[in-house]
Parts: structure tokens; C-alpha cells; sequence
């Protein structure tokens, strides 16, 4: 039974019949050709068998696949195949891999030709567009000689589940583009507003004008003279990526939403972050807060930024910044930099939510960072050939015109706003960031 379930008949079998049909057509006129279709028909059975000795004797060749553990969103992920041929003559592969039900392709086919005790190394390149678990089932190879009459299926069990996290194919290429920025090569101003932030430096003995506020008793009981704690200014700032995941933030661009762009963005951002020394933080909010971690750095918590973002879930509600105020009045007492990542469809979405969005930056430097829409761009620029593309054309650019307003809006309540294409977001945040190090805003 097992047998008959990796058999299967080629093409080239029903051509090599269908000759034979028409041959035994073609006796009724003429008598001699009754004979050399009953020859042909009978070759066909020996090479048949031939061919099933050839292919059912022993494996014919080994497979296996090579997926990283763990893929980036939106991003080329190549994946390996390696086949080798165990047969000491040349064998036609045809490979299905069984890719997750995501990518909706069913006609997915590999094809090559491996000579004898060959191997080959084939590759094929994924782009997910969904954060979450991926199955990747059992590579199906099927097996022909140069004979061609059958093919046999060989099955390699070789199931995988892998996680899609935010990209981190962008992450490193973002990091090595951000190196070259003159402020990394040239440092940044120093000169910071005083903060109320701390980190330990040293015991001493205590001198006359020390804050007694940091006696060290213990240490002081130790040494019978009067001991006190030094500080230094903690020179690591606090920065915040607060991300808006509500109903405006599911426009889809390219395949992907914009709340997976901003994702991709918060996790490149915040590994530029880490690398100037700074604490990166995350906040998730829609009508309530969802994800939050602390600002901290260190290579752990960007693994904790990643994690946090791989979960997040999309939200169809309305997003509630008076949830976002308290909780940032709440959770961060220090002023620090916060990159809001959100999308404002009208001027008077933005009037609603303006007083709430200026009472965060009298005590952060809060940085709005919204999307224009590209397709509407390139659509505008269009020239009309009736009324119908008149009108439409001017609805377009209204809109345009509206993101502007938006945009000046902002600036006229002393609020730093980023407008900019989906593709263009590594860059557009990253280059902020780093102009604030360079002129000690932060």
C-alpha cells in the first residue's frame, strides 16, 4: 500500500500510450502497424519496470531545511534546501515544501537535476507579513530517472515552528547606517538639563558642606567618622517610544499595516538608543495601556522591547490619550524624549486631542511622528481627462493639503512633529533622535 502511495505516473507515460492508441487506430488501414503497436506497448511495460526497480531500490536521495528560528517582518528571509543524490546516475527532483498557510501559495515547486552522489544547496526567500508562529511542514520530493515514465514521492519529515518578530533585518542595517552620522563620529554637545536622576559613585568622608541627606550610617558606624554617599549626574537619558495601535493606525501600505511599520521602526529606534548609551522604554496604548516596559538598556532589554512588541495584537477601538497621560504622568516623573507614533485622518482629530498632547510636552520633549499618504501623492500628481478625474483629483489634494496643516498645527503649539512616508520611518526617527544628542536637547 505504501508502495502504491508514492507512485506516481508522468506525462511522459499517457504520450507514450496515446502513440500506441493511435497506432492500433491506424491497423484497421493498414495491418503491419497491429504489430509494431503491440511492440511499442510492450517496450513501455519493460521500461516500466525498469524504471520501478531504479527508483524503489533503496532511498534515492536526502533533504533537509534550514530556517532561522526566528524571521523578520516584512523582510526577504532566505530559506536553504539541501539535497543530495544517493543513486549512481542522475535523478529529476521536483520539491514542495510545505511553507505556512500564511503566504497562501499552493503551487510552490522547486525544480532541479542532481547528478550521481551530487548535492545541492537551493534557496528560496520568504517576506512575512504577519507577526506570530509560523509552521513550516515536511519537504515533499519527487523523484524521477532519466527514464521518466514514473516519479516517486519521498517524503522528509522535517516540521519547524518558527516565530516572525519585528524586523531585525532592518534593526542592524539601521544601526550600521546610523553609525556614519556625524554624531557618532564627532560625539554630541554635552551640555544636558539638570535631572533628578542619580547613579552612585563612591563613599567618602564627610567635608564640611556635603548634603547630609546622604549619610552613610552604616558605613559611618564602621569607620567612627562620619561618612556620606557621592553621586554623579546620571548622564543616560530616558526615551520612550509610544505607539498607538487603535482603529487609524490598521491603514494597510505595501501589505503591511501602519502599526507594523511603527513596530519595525520602535525596535530599530531603540537599538540606536541602547548603542548612544540612553535607557529606551515602550509604551502600546488604543483605549487602554497595553504593553509597558520601563526605560532601561542594556542588551537583555532590548530582547524585552522585541518580546513586547511580538505580542502586541491589533485593536479596532478608539484611542484614549487621556489613558496615555495619566499613565505617562504616572509611570515617567523624569522628563525624557518620547517619540509618539500615531496618524491623524483630519484637523479636527487632531483639535480633539491637542490640550492633551500639550500637557505632555510641558513636561517631555514629545515628538509627534504621523504618516502622509504616499499612493494619494502619487495619484494627485495625475492629470485629469474628465470631470470625474477633477473631482477626485481635487479630494486628493485636500487631504494632502490637511496633513499639512497638520503638521504646522503642531508646530504652533511648540510640538516637534515628523511627517513621512511608512518606508522612509527608520530614517526619519532615527535622524531626530540623533539631532536632539547632537544639539543637547535631551
Amino acid at each position: 500500500m505504501a508502495f502504491l502511495r508514492s507512485l506516481y505516473l508522468t506525462d511522459r507515460i499517457f504520450y507514450a500510450l496515446g502513440v500506441c492508441v493511435a497506432l492500433l487506430f491506424c491497423a484497421y488501414l493498414m495491418e503491419p502497424v497491429f504489430y509494431l503497436a503491440i511492440l511499442l506497448f510492450l517496450g513501455i511495460i519493460l521500461i516500466l519496470i525498469v524504471d520501478i526497480f531504479l527508483l524503489f531500490r533503496g532511498k534515492n536521495v536526502n533533504a533537509s531545511r534550514q530556517v532561522n528560528a526566528v524571521l523578520s517582518l516584512n523582510d526577504q528571509n532566505k530559506i536553504l534546501l539541501h539535497v543530495s543524490n544517493l543513486k549512481p546516475f542522475s535523478l529529476k527532483l521536483k520539491i514542495i515544501d510545505e511553507i505556512p498557510h500564511q503566504f497562501n501559495l499552493r503551487d510552490f515547486v522547486v525544480n532541479t537535476t542532481l547528478n550521481k552522489a551530487q548535492g545541492e544547496e537551493l534557496y528560496y526567500t520568504i517576506a512575512p507579513k504577519l507577526r506570530g508562529e509560523y509552521v513550516f511542514g515536511n519537504l515533499q520530493i519527487f523523484v524521477k530517472t532519466s527514464l521518466g515514465l514514473i516519479a516517486r514521492r519521498e517524503t522528509t519529515n522535517c516540521e519547524k515552528i518558527v516565530a516572525v518578530y519585528p524586523s531585525v533585518i532592518q534593526m542592524y542595517r539601521q544601526q550600521l547606517i546610523a553609525l556614519k552620522h556625524p554624531s557618532f563620529v564627532q560625539g554630541e554637545n554635552k551640555n544636558r538639563l539638570p535631572g533628578r536622576s542619580y547613579e552612585f559613585d563612591q563613599i567618602k568622608v564627610y567635608v564640611p558642606g556635603d548634603d547630609t541627606r546622604h549619610i552613610n550610617w552604616k558605613a559611618t558606624s564602621t569607620t567612627n567618622e562620619v561618612m556620606v554617599n557621592c553621586y554623579e549626574d546620571e548622564r543616560s537619558q530616558q526615551i520612550y517610544s509610544i505607539i498607538d495601535k487603535s482603529r487609524v493606525m490598521k491603514t494597510p501600505f505595501n501589505g503591511l499595516t501602519l502599526v507594523d511599520y511603527a513596530i519595525n521602526s520602535t525596535l530599530a529606534f531603540s537599538n540606536i538608543v541602547l548603542k548612544k548609551q540612553d535607557k529606551a522604554g515602550l509604551i502600546v496604548f488604543s483605549k487602554g495601556i497595553g504593553s509597558y516596559l520601563k526605560a532601561d538598556k542594556g542588551p537583555r532589554h532590548l530582547k524585552k522591547i522585541m518580546y513586547g512588541l511580538y505580542k502586541e495584537k491589533y485593536d479596532y477601538s478608539e484611542a484614549s490619550y487621556e489613558s496615555l497621560y495619566a499613565s505617562v504622568k504616572r509611570e515617567i516623573p523624569n522628563r525624557s524624549l518620547l517619540f509618539l507614533y500615531t496618524n491623524f485622518d483630519s484637523i479636527y482629530a487632531l483639535e480633539r486631542n491637542i490640550p492633551i498632547l500639550k500637557l505632555i510636552n510641558t513636561s517631555h520633549l514629545l515628538v509627534v511622528v504621523f504618516f502622509e499618504n504616499s499612493e494619494l501623492q502619487t495619484y494627485s500628481r495625475q492629470e485629469a481627462s474628465d470631470l470625474q478625474d477633477i473631482y477626485q483629483l481635487t479630494i486628493a489634494k485636500k487631504f494632502i493639503l490637511e496633513k499639512n496643516q497638520i503638521y504646522k498645527e503642531l508646530q504652533k503649539h511648540g510640538i516637534h512633529a515628523i511627517q513621512t512616508s511608512p518606508e522612509n520611518l527608520y530614517s526619519a526617527t532615527i535622524n531626530k533622535y540623533l539631532e536632539f544628542k547632537t544639539k543637547g536637547m535631551i
